[in-house]
Parts: structure tokens; sequence; C-alpha cells
């Protein structure tokens, strides 16, 4: 059976790309486990080492594919969140101390790009979740392909680390189906966002996906995941094979807005509670109160819409501003878009005419 011949070895991750495995290995076996009666463990796992490495090429056909992790994984989840694209079923999953073997139910194709990936559900024995995922691309062809795509997901209103990207094709003209796993590459959002995918023909021209698997049952599901197609083709050539500085901007539509300030209160009153009160322009029953902090620094978090926001010395204490009675701020009206962040907001209050200041 002939070796596979080998690029230098590296698991590509978020946290891993570009650094080689007997590194990798060795920061993994160096991991100790804090001493009885110690801290709990609360560092999330990660990919060290793999067999074939990431762009091998010239795998054999009827090729095992072995995993290693930074530590003792938890069985059920890592082997649920381990996949191949093209899609190969897993006949069985055998683990060995920290290592993962894939007996696989077929033989591998020829000339095919294969990408085995991590989903970021894998837990380690002590429950702690991958997060990031991790991923690792290798041939059966004589040369890996040279292919890499590399950039970072803006993501609003969600956390970015361990959002997907899937590639496809432009010429196939394939929807996204996280169920067929039939993109041509695919890669993992580090904890900042960035990624970098490898293994594409070049030339070719694809389209990148980003999904956001927010319930974490790595299957794209409309009303609780979010799924956004970057709004060119890209297109690889073989003078340029690889293209960098991709960004892929995210919005979870279902998210609140962010707004916080500070309330500028001259007035030198100690009586009451200085508060900042919002009220929704369409529906005057939907309110949000937040307390002012000493500093006189508020949040509130709201639901996109247009809303009035109105600071106040809450005197009677009945959480609402009495105009012409209570110190008021002129109100400021906020168009929201969902995930919206609007900072440094500065309400003033003004003294009623006629109402004495406090003691």
């Amino acid at each position: 059976m002939r070796a596979p011949a080998r690029r230098p070895a590296r698991v590509l991750g978020p946290a891993l790309a570009g650094l080689g495995l007997a590194a990798l290995a060795a920061a993994g076996c160096a991991k100790k486990a804090p001493p009885s009666g110690g801290p709990p463990d609360l560092e999330p796992p990660r990919l060290v080492g793999a067999w074939p490495d990431s762009g091998a090429a010239g795998v054999p056909r009827g090729a095992r594919i072995a995993l290693t992790f930074s530590e003792g994984m938890e069985p059920r989840s890592t082997g649920e969140a381990v996949s191949l694209a093209p899609r190969v079923e897993i006949r069985q999953r055998r683990w060995s101390g920290r290592t993962l073997t894939l007996v696989l139910a077929e033989s591998l194709q020829a000339d095919q790009t294969y990408i085995v990936f991590v989903g970021g559900t894998a837990r380690d024995r002590h429950g702690n979740a991958m997060g990031t995922g991790g991923t690792v691309a290798f041939t059966t062809a004589p040369a890996f392909p040279a292919g890499v795509l590399s950039g970072t997901v803006e993501a609003r209103g969600f956390d970015a680390a361990g959002t997907y990207l899937w590639v496809y094709d432009a010429a196939a003209g394939r929807a996204p189906d996280s169920t067929a796993r039939d993109f041509d590459a695919i890669g993992f959002a580090d904890a900042k966002g960035r990624f970098e995918i490898v293994g594409l023909a070049a030339p070719g021209r694809y389209r990148v996906w980003g999904f956001a698997d927010l319930n974490a049952n790595r299957s794209f599901e409309p009303a609780a995941d979010i799924l956004t197609p970057a709004d060119t083709v890209i297109e690889l050539t073989a003078e340029r094979p690889a293209l960098s500085g991709l960004t892929l901007r995210m919005v979870n539509r279902r998210a609140p807005a962010r707004v916080e300030g500070a309330v500028l209160d001259t007035l030198a009153d100690t009586l009451g509670t200085v508060r900042v009160m919002a009220v929704a322009e369409a529906d005057s029953t939907k309110r949000a109160l937040a307390e002012v902090a000493g500093q006189g620094g508020w949040s509130l978090s709201l639901e996109a819409g247009r809303w009035r926001l109105t600071a106040f010395r809450d005197l009677d204490r009945n959480r609402a501003p009495t105009r012409g009675r209570e110190p008021v701020s002129e109100p400021v009206i906020l168009d929201l878009a969902p995930a919206a962040e609007v900072r440094e907001l500065v309400l003033v209050l003004v003294r009623p005419p006629g109402v004495p200041s406090g003691p």
C-alpha cells in the first residue's frame, strides 16, 4: 500500500491552522489533570493530531481515519460531531485513549478531496465543548488542491466562534443543505471570527455560506439558526489560488438591540432614583426600565423597532416619569435594527419650572 504524500503536518481548525502537529501533540501531552480536590477543568478540548495529516495527498482509498484530541473525550457527543464531506457513512467509531479511529462503510473515491470535520458540540469527559470545531482535509489524488479561502465572520447578535463556513462550487448551483453535507469545502470560525478553508480546486468559482448552529443540533433550522450567503461569487485562479481578507457579515434577526449610555445630572438632587425608560412607539404598553448606576451609566436590551427613551428622577417611586413634578430629560427617538448596538447615548435631566431642588 502506497503511503500518502504529505505537506507539512497540520490540523486545520480555528486555533490550530498553520501549527505543526508535533508541537500541538506535545502541548496536549503536557496538560495535567487537576489534583484531587483541585480546580475544575474548564479548558475546552482541541484537535491536536490526525491521520491522514491535513494537506495529505495520495491517501489510500481503504484508509482508516484517526483523530487525536488534547484530552479524554466524551465518546457519544464527540462521535456524533464527526462527519465527512463528501458524505461517507462511518460504520464504526473506535476509541483508544484520546484517539478516535473511524472505520468507513465504503472505500474512498479515487481522485477525491475529503474533509473530516468535528463540530463544536464535541465534549471532553468534564463536559467542556470544543466550541470552535476543527477540520482535516486530504485527497486520494496525487496532489492536494491549492485553493485556500481565509477571512473573518463579523457576527451581530451571536458569538461567531464555531460558525460553519460552507463552500459550494458556483457552477453546480446547489442550495446549502446541512444534512446532505455536499459542500465542496468547510471551515469554522475561531473565537475572534477568523477562518481558513483549504482543499479547493483552482481555478474555480465558489459561493460561501455561513451557518451559525445556535441550537447546537448540527442541522439548519430557520426558526433557531442563522444561514447567510456571501454577497459575491469568489473566483480562484491557477495564478491566484489563495484569497484572504474575506468578510462575511452575519446578523441574528431575533437578537435584541443593545443601547447604553449615561445620564447627565447637573441638578445635585439626592432624592429619588434616576432611571431610564424606553417605550415602544408602535405599542406604548411595551416598556423597558433601567436604573442608573452610581457613575450615571445605564443599559437596555430592546427588540427591533422604534423606541422613545427618557431619563427621569423617580421622586414618587412609581417607576414612570411625571412631567411637571420630576426632573426629566428630553426624549430621544431611536430606530433599532436587530442586534444593533447604540453606545454613549447621553440623556440630560432638566428641572421642571417651579420645582425646587432637593436637599
